[in-house]
């Protein structure tokens, strides 16, 4: 009677497992899901900005976080059909894979963690330089447009302030045409509106374009690091979950 009843309770116990594992791989595919939207998010919408940068720091992290999404949830269906097939084999490959995607994302987040602390003193160095020197210059379109964008959407003029236009390559060159700054720090643009810089006419930001950026990919930074931990802590019940049911099955004929 004992040990028919131990049997039973083993049996429940895998039994158990199985469809803990098979709701945790339905959590692990949009989680999944969810971390490649965030690197596709980064790289599409927001590539306009990337070109600014000096490091690819940025632009590698999202680069991992896609590779990462598209590992998940092929190893979310890997996780199902491991399941089904209660075989040793399919778990201990599934356990493997989701021990190489945790160490994948934690590259990813060190990467991100060690880009954020070097960001402040990269855009000081850089965005100036890069703003004044290249904008409106042959082969320089995407810079161009990007930094366009970037003083619309966020409403600045100048990488410190509207004054760091007057010692521009564009703004001191007869392309410039009398210009003081360029037509997209206008708050409402239209051709030639660079060429009066009174507060009413353009976007006077202390600070600047780079508080403005800063501050954006810092969030932005925070998003990837919040997701990327998310899916990781669902790896290790993940994990964990997978190392029971192996050894149930090790134990038990089921």
């Amino acid at each position: 009677m004992s040990r028919l009843y131990k049997e039973d309770h083993d049996d429940w116990l895998t039994v158990c497992l199985k469809y803990l594992l098979f709701v945790f791989n339905l959590l692990f595919w949009l989680g999944g899901a969810a971390v490649m939207a965030v690197g596709f998010w980064t790289l599409v919408d927001k590539s306009d900005y990337l070109s600014l940068l000096e490091s690819s720091a940025f632009a590698v992290s999202a680069y991992i976080l896609i590779l990462a999404g598209v590992l998940v949830m092929v190893t979310g269906f890997l996780g199902c059909c491991a399941v089904i097939r209660e075989q040793r084999s399919c778990l201990s490959m599934y356990f493997s894979c989701l021990l190489l995607i945790f160490l994948i994302e934690l590259v990813a987040g060190v990467l991100a963690y060690v880009y954020y602390q070097q960001l402040s003193e990269e855009l000081k160095q850089h965005l100036n330089q890069t703003m004044t020197s290249s904008y409106a210059q042959q082969g320089k379109d995407s810079i161009t447009q990007a930094v366009d964008r970037l003083q619309q959407d966020f409403k600045c003029c100048g990488s410190n302030s509207s004054s760091d236009w007057l010692h521009s390559v564009y703004v001191t060159s007869p392309e410039g045409g009398d210009r003081v700054v360029p037509d997209s720090c206008c708050k409402t643009p239209t051709p030639e509106c660079g060429q009066r810089d009174h507060p009413s006419n353009i976007y006077k930001v202390e600070g600047g374009c780079i508080t403005k950026l800063e501050q954006y990919l810092a969030d932005h930074l925070l998003i990837i690091g919040a997701v990327g931990i998310g899916v990781a802590c669902l790896q290790i019940c993940g994990m964990i979950f997978t190392c029971c049911l192996h050894r149930r099955i090790k134990l038990d004929p089921y």
